[in-house]
């Protein structure tokens, strides 16, 4: 699937959102890229918004932590 660069853009921006809001002491291995394919899979389903992004994302970074560690 290929995305126009500034849906790439808005999905930068939402993972970088995403990933300052986690605490240091959850931040695991992997957890960046788990939440970027998050993202992409998102964005796929049509959810194109930065709000909607990060959002999305961010309801499911304690699933990808606990499933990660």
């Amino acid at each position: 699937m290929q995305h126009s660069s500034e849906l790439i853009q808005t999905m930068r921006q939402a993972l970088e959102t995403v990933m300052a809001s986690v605490p240091a002491h959850q931040s695991v291995f992997g957890l960046k890229a788990a939440v970027a394919e998050c993202i992409l899979k998102t964005a796929a389903h049509g959810q194109t918004s930065y709000e909607g992004l990060v959002t999305s994302a961010s309801d499911q970074v304690q699933t990808i932590i606990s499933v990660l560690t």
